[in-house]
């Protein structure tokens, strides 16, 4: 099987990008599953109901978020329809609209795919991503377990800032899951490896967003922000896109990662 995720789809250019490249990689690469961070997607920050569908219209299977989830009026609504392939964070608070974990059936298989979010350096204050992470997998599991649901993959996204936070979930749960992603920090790291358990492990895959910017933000009003420390309204940048993601492949009958793959690549787009 074989697992095909985006970092960070930041604003029109990142979507514009997706759009653009993903049928050369599905040719390419075939991947069963096609997965993305989308917490980005609409103005560089949050979600909209058209910006999802765009995505889902290009080809992506399942969208996760992350911080600015509800960064948009509107959230609440786009959440609570159950049809839309789309999680945000299982361990922001339970009462909020919208899931964290989904068993996605593709043929024969069953993946289980799973958004964290980190407490490291994060201004909310979210429950504890060990502790939810161990509760969602008391139900799921790679191998045959009483009690459990035996699922072919498990895929974490697992959006944090700290690397010591990130590393230590790829510690814990190597062995338990099929793979843990980074996203996030916008900037890809170059730690993509399988771990000894056979956990696929990145501390952040990227983003797709505009190379010559700060995060995928306009340069110069990031510049201005910290040079002067006044709030000058962001801006999503301009030009080529630097597209990030990985491609794992999983070992069918174990469930664990045989290879993690980075790709990286630029792209001109029409905004």
């Amino acid at each position: 099987m074989k697992v095909l995720f985006f970092g960070d789809i930041v604003g029109k250019p990142g979507r514009s990008a997706i759009k653009k490249v993903l049928p050369e990689l599905k040719k390419q690469y075939d991947p069963d599953l096609i997965l993305a961070n989308g917490e980005n997607l609409a103005h560089g920050k949050g979600i909209s109901g058209d910006s999802v569908k765009e995505m889902a219209d290009a080809g992506i299977d399942w969208l996760t978020l992350g911080n600015h989830a509800f960064a948009k009026k509107g959230t609440m609504d786009i959440l609570e329809e159950k049809k839309l392939p789309i999680l945000r964070p299982a361990n922001w608070a339970p009462e909020i609209a919208g899931k964290g974990f989904f068993q996605i059936n593709i043929r024969s298989k069953k993946i289980l795919l799973a958004n964290l979010i980190g407490r490291v350096f994060m201004q909310q204050q979210f429950d504890n991503p060990f502790v939810c992470v161990k509760e969602i997998l008391e139900d799921y599991s790679l191998k045959k377990e009483s009690g459990k649901e035996k699922v072919s993959a498990i895929i974490i996204d697992w959006h944090a800032e700290a690397t010591s936070e990130k590393m230590a979930m790829g510690w814990y749960l190597d062995g338990k899951v099929s793979a843990v992603v980074g996203t996030h920090t916008h900037i890809g790291t170059d730690d993509a490896r399988v771990l000894p358990g056979g956990t696929a492990y990145v501390s952040d895959v990227g983003m797709v967003g505009v190379e010559n910017s700060v995060l995928g933000v306009d340069k110069d009003i990031i510049i201005k922000r910290f040079l002067t420390q006044m709030p000058y309204h962001m801006e999503v940048a301009e030009g080529p896109v630097l597209v990030n993601a990985v491609l794992i492949t999983i070992d069918d009958k174990t469930g664990l990662a045989q290879n993690i793959e980075k790709i990286k690549l630029v792209t001109k787009v029409d905004v």
